[in-house]
This record gives structure tokens, C-alpha cells and sequence, in this order.
């Protein structure tokens, strides 16, 4: 899969995975997962995002922006109801620039996220900023 530099590349499915930022290095990989689930990312505009992101049990609607540059940057706002309570995350992430040598490489995007607000989570209270790193590897979609 090639990358391409063009808003069409990120249009797709893709698997995203976050990361508590712990730099303790004794801690089981396992233990760093702050989420994972699917982004969307739906054909827009010139510059505009928009998609949803989501696992088992929630779903954020998202709207930002792209801007071009080396490497294109991602700024996009993360909002849903889930349980009845309203989630709010923001992302920063850069579309990983391919490597003239890589191999197979997968076009990814890597990043920081922040909880905006807090939330309801396994009977305590997510806290308002907390920030996480994310990573997120395109799919294959036959119907892109």
C-alpha cells in the first residue's frame, strides 16, 4: 500500500490504539493501553476532518482539520453521549511521512490526545487532562 500525499490518503478505516505516557519501563506494555478502536475518516473538503472513532460501547463523532506540510499535521475534536454522559477528547497527530527505503510500510498517523472534560469510567471519574499518545495504521479497504 502506497502512501500518497493528498487528503484521499486518509480517507478510510483505520486501527488506532492510545498509550498512557508512562516512562517507567518496568511496566508490562499491556499495562500503558488507554483505548483502542476504529477511526473513520470520510471524504471532505480541502482541509477538513471528519469521521467518527469508536470501540465496544462508545463512539466519538470527529471534526478538525488537516494541515500540509512536512509532515501534515491533524488537529481534530473527538464528542458523543456515551452512557448518557458526554465524552470530549482532542488529538494532535502527524500523518508519519513515508521512508524512502521502508519496506511495506504502512501509512500511520501518530499523536497526543487530551480528555477534555471529565466522564464517568468503571465507577470513578475520568479526569479532565489526562494525555495519552495514540498511533493509528490504515487498514485495507477495498471500498476506498
Amino acid at each position: 500500500m502506497s502512501q500518497k500525499p493528498n487528503i484521499a490518503s486518509l480517507v478510510g478505516t483505520w486501527t488506532y490504539r492510545s498509550f498512557i505516557n508512562n516512562p517507567d519501563s518496568s511496566v508490562a506494555f499491556n499495562d500503558l493501553e488507554f483505548g483502542q478502536g476504529t477511526i473513520r475518516l470520510d471524504e471532505t473538503p480541502f482541509g477538513v476532518i471528519h469521521g467518527v472513532i469508536g470501540g465496544p460501547g462508545w463512539s466519538l463523532e470527529l471534526n478538525g482539520s488537516i494541515n500540509y506540510g512536512t509532515p501534515f499535521q491533524v488537529r481534530f475534536q473527538g464528542k458523543g453521549d456515551v452512557s448518557g454522559h458526554e465524552w470530549i477528547y482532542d488529538y494532535i497527530g502527524y500523518v508519519v511521512p513515508p521512508w524512502p527505503n521502508g519496506v511495506d510500510q504502512r501509512p500511520a498517523m501518530v499523536g497526543s490526545i487530551v480528555r477534555t472534560i471529565p466522564h464517568p469510567s468503571n465507577g470513578s471519574v475520568a479526569p479532565a487532562g489526562v494525555v495519552a499518545s495514540w498511533i493509528a495504521v490504515r487498514q485495507d479497504d477495498p471500498h476506498v
